[in-house]
């Protein structure tokens, strides 16, 4: 199950960024008046594991995230970004929020409210590294791909395409696909999503079953 996919425990720079997600989540689910045993059938996850993430106890993977995120109505690049509307247009390179992924890859958020039409997200991938195990899918939107720097594979659903620097692809992100850096050094890739992978009122059918 990809709760376990845990990244590296965030470096001292990082670890402020993660507390204020951590919170945020803890926020979100009291607010919508959804306990953890609730959160945990809808997302696939379980109790224990949401309690340790909403302390910021371990982190978890870009997919699981995104299904939390989707149980609220709201967006990935919503938890990461920050809520201030008078800040300084350009986001530079090293303040690109950072979200926890698996081991060998680093993905940055590039996208930043008030525009929310459109997520954007950087990744950085060392030698073999990948998405996670296995392909994931996230809502149903239109996601481009594009290859900045080294080789990759893209793997979507049955079919497999071996890209480099400056291949792009486009393919819809209910289309189950995985990422792996088969370079020799390196690989930089861009994801463009639009809409959003969020869906208002995911939990509303759960809240119903659930009495």
């Amino acid at each position: 199950m990809d709760q376990q996919i845990q990244p590296a425990r965030p470096a001292a720079d990082e670890a402020e960024t993660w507390r204020l997600v951590a919170e945020r989540l803890r926020r979100l689910r009291k607010a919508n008046g959804i306990s953890l045993r609730q959160l945990a059938e809808a997302t696939g996850t379980s109790a224990s594991f949401l309690s340790q993430l909403e302390r910021g106890l371990t982190g978890a993977s870009a997919s699981t995230l995104i299904r939390i995120a989707n149980c609220f109505g709201t967006s990935i690049s919503e938890l990461f970004s920050g809520t201030e509307s008078g800040r300084d247009p350009v986001l530079r390179k090293a303040e690109r929020p950072m979200l926890p992924v698996t081991e060998g890859q680093r993905k940055m958020l590039l996208s930043r409210r008030p525009l929310t039409h459109f997520e954007t997200y950087v990744s950085e991938f060392d030698v073999g590294g990948s998405t996670g195990p296995e392909q994931y899918t996230h809502g149903d939107s239109h996601e481009m791909f594009l290859v900045l720097r080294g080789r990759v594979r893209l793997e979507l659903g049955e079919d497999s395409h071996e890209m480099d620097e400056g291949d792009c692809v486009e393919y819809a992100t209910s289309t189950p696909h995985r990422v792996v850096n088969i370079g020799d050094g390196p690989a930089e890739v861009l994801f463009m999503i639009s809409p959003p992978t969020s869906t208002a009122g995911y939990l509303d059918d759960f809240r119903n079953r659930s009495g």
